[in-house]
């Protein structure tokens, strides 16, 4: 998110609302999603990633801008479908995490959470309108913003970027930045079977501006990372030489104020029996499992003999 580096960790996000106007608002991110409160959509149907599985010509700028690090794009891939609106094209991804030592995780660090369940990362791939040159200009709009949000658990080194990560140490401390071999951005992310499960609501940027005017998807299937590779990060800080390494980048979870959490359902197979009992109606519901068992195998043994 676009923030000026070293105040925003100095004040911290328990001030930035005496601060920044929009951090005030009532749609603001993160939050914590509840899933038995969750509405299905069935409109959210799986995105479509245009260029995510291209390797760009040009080199990823790896940025410490005081509270992340971001990796600014050029190639500009773009999403569409999945309930939006419009097409929107890539700009930059970013990383939030928790307490990192080399040896283990000592404290989660995502912004979202599921059930009050956080992972130990979470990172943020920012998109624009197709139409807008810019962040700024995308800001203009109330819909400007769209941003795919990936939790990151413990695993493989499926992430399949161990020399990007290794090339942190030029960017240590704030304003440092380097240049790194791209990858397509679809390696960096979950299966593609995976994609069709997400949550989707209407919410801000995670850092000041506070910016109102974001479409969040957030996919359920999280991402993997070796220990490895998380330990890297813990090498990074907030401000110059012998200051706060950069650790707990991540907001707090915000209220949601009356807004839903909308949920792709994509793909979720329910159990035969259940399946069926949703398409019965209510009055047969009640004569039990048994009646419709009983009858699913009177279907298929007229079937056999017929």
């Amino acid at each position: 998110e676009n923030s000026s580096p070293g105040n925003l960790q100095r004040t911290g996000p328990a001030q930035w609302h005496q601060i920044y106007e929009d951090c005030r608002g009532d749609r603001q991110s993160p939050v914590n999603i509840v899933t038995r409160n969750v509405v299905y959509e069935k409109s959210l149907k799986p995105l479509s990633f245009e260029g995510y599985d291209v390797k760009g010509s040009a080199k990823w700028d790896v940025q410490n801008n005081g509270h992340t690090v971001k990796v600014a794009l050029d190639a500009s891939p773009k999403i569409g479908g999945g309930g939006l609106e419009r097409k929107y094209k890539a700009v930059e991804f970013h990383f939030h995490w928790g307490l990192l030592t080399e040896q283990q995780i000592l404290s989660p660090g995502s912004e979202h959470s599921i059930d009050g369940e956080k992972y130990p990362m979470e990172f943020h791939i920012v998109h624009i309108r197709e139409d807008a040159s810019d962040v700024t200009e995308a800001k203009k709009s109330p819909d400007g913003l769209a941003v795919l949000a990936f939790f990151v658990e413990v695993g493989g080194e499926i992430f399949n970027c161990p020399s990007q990560i290794s090339g942190f140490s030029p960017v240590v401390f704030p304003g440092g930045s380097a240049k790194v071999d791209p990858l397509p951005l679809s390696s960096l992310l979950p299966p593609e079977e995976d994609l069709e499960r997400y949550y989707r609501y209407q919410g801000s940027l995670t850092t000041p501006d506070c910016y109102q005017g974001v479409i969040w998807t957030i996919f359920e299937t999280p991402v993997q990372l070796s220990l490895r590779q998380l330990s890297q990060f813990a090498a990074l800080h907030f401000d110059g030489k012998n200051s706060t390494p950069m650790m707990e980048n991540f907001r707090p979870a915000q209220p949601l104020n009356g807004r839903e959490v909308l949920w792709s359902g994509a793909s979720i197979a329910l159990p035969t029996a259940q399946l069926l009992l949703l398409a019965f109606p209510t009055s047969l519901n009640v004569l039990g499992l048994n009646f419709l068992l009983f009858s699913l195998i009177f279907v298929i043994l007229c079937l056999s003999l017929s």
